[in-house]
């Protein structure tokens, strides 16, 4: 059959189109589930990221019969942090940020400490899409459940038995293509995945819901993926997503190894290029591929435009915050780590604002690339200290 022509299709007809459509969305539903050691019918379709986070997160809400309380980091994806402060200024949830350490991880006995009896949802991310910080997602689940236990046991559409709140949501995009994703491993109920950090894979979403974890719709509109997801699915990015998943998984081990021994290589040099420069996140928890950097005095963005204009790709913060004018609240919170919300500097002193310096390695990253980085670095910092110190 022809792709061109069968690319129209609705997965939701019941005409021959539609069938052979469905039966390839199906098909690519159970290969990500596979990945995730899941169940196909725990595979919600979204548009990315952004909107599985939401769902997970305002799902949990408004499936609540009382005033719920949400905790998360100060460190996490604006599509997180964002919609907590939503809920909290529409009086639907009652929130808490719990600060990392000055390493950029989160210390689980700081989200034990917050739990109530109201608290229904603790959503924390598998690793930081700034500075690459892996977070302890085992140990925090153990914590989730262990308060889960005294929650009384209540039946699901499903048939199954939900065995109450908090629930834990983990947002694993960053995570994809070096950590392991087995839900059941990591002991998470709700996780998030997006084909925009995966080489090859499609412009889609993957919200996992555990059955029979309970998910209020927060769209209108027909029944498609749960009813949670509603709108006629993109399936031909779909495809492309699971197939992209499913060969990241076949190299990752491999792939993690040697991008390790370039990041360490990468940051040898660069101690040589400032004495002053600050690795951003713990050295030794953190994706294979991530390496973040202050240069003390110098703003971020200055480097990230010198770098760019001799063309190395680099970023100062999350590009979903790159409007703003403000620098990483992310760099922000390393500094100050008793912040019980995300700090956003406004103005100040520039040697407060200089944020940090993203380099994110990939598959086509080689040694050479390194030493050519590292010889501009060195070549835009002897001219930008003429200025700055």
């Amino acid at each position: 059959m022809d792709y061109a022509a069968s690319a129209v299709s609705n997965p939701s007809s019941i005409h021959e189109l539609g069938v052979i459509t469905r039966r390839k969305l199906e098909n690519a539903r159970r290969h990500v589930a596979e990945v995730l050691f899941a169940r196909p019918g725990e595979i919600i379709f979204t548009s990315g990221g952004t909107e599985s986070n939401n769902l997970a997160i305002q799902g949990v809400v408004y499936a609540a019969s009382f005033l719920p309380h949400i905790i998360t980091t100060n460190i996490e994806h604006p599509s997180v942090l964002e919609t907590f402060k939503l809920l909290e200024k529409r009086k639907l949830a009652q929130i808490t940020i719990v600060p990392v350490e000055k390493n950029g991880i989160v210390d689980p006995r700081k989200i034990k400490k917050e739990i109530k009896k109201n608290t229904v949802l603790v959503s924390v991310m598998y690793a930081n899409n700034e500075i690459g910080t892996i977070q302890p997602i085992k140990e925090i689940a153990k914590t989730v459940r262990y308060f889960r236990k005294s929650v009384k046991v209540k039946p699901s559409r499903e048939g199954l038995t939900f065995t109450g709140y908090p629930l834990f949501h983990t947002d694993a995009v960053q995570a994809a293509n070096y950590l392991d994703l087995n839900v059941e491993k990591l002991g998470v109920d709700l996780l998030t995945l997006s084909g925009s950090k995966i080489e090859g894979a499609g412009r889609v979403g993957v919200l996992y819901k555990k059955k029979p974890v309970p998910l209020a719709p927060i769209f209108g509109g027909g029944d498609q993926e749960q009813s949670i997801r509603p709108g006629t699915e993109n399936w031909p990015e779909i495809l492309k997503f699971a197939s992209a998943l499913q060969a990241a998984q076949k190299i990752k081990n491999k792939e993690a190894k040697r991008l390790t021994k370039l990041c360490d290589y990468f940051i040898e040099r660069l101690r040589g290029t400032s004495a002053s420069l600050i690795i951003n996140g713990d050295l030794e928890n953190r994706l294979p591929n991530n390496v973040n950097v202050t240069f003390p005095k110098i703003p971020s963005d200055l480097l990230v435009l010198e770098l760019s204009a001799r063309g190395i790709m680099c970023s100062s913060k999350s590009a979903c915050e790159s409007s703003r004018e403000e620098g990483s609240y992310v760099i922000e919170a390393l500094r100050n780590t008793s912040a019980r919300q995300p700090a956003r500097p406004a103005g100040g002193d520039l040697a407060e604002n200089v944020g940090g310096v993203r380099f994110s390695l990939g598959r086509d990253t080689q040694k050479q690339d390194i030493d050519y980085t590292v010889k501009v670095l060195a070549q835009i910092l002897q001219k930008l200290k003429k200025w700055y110190n």
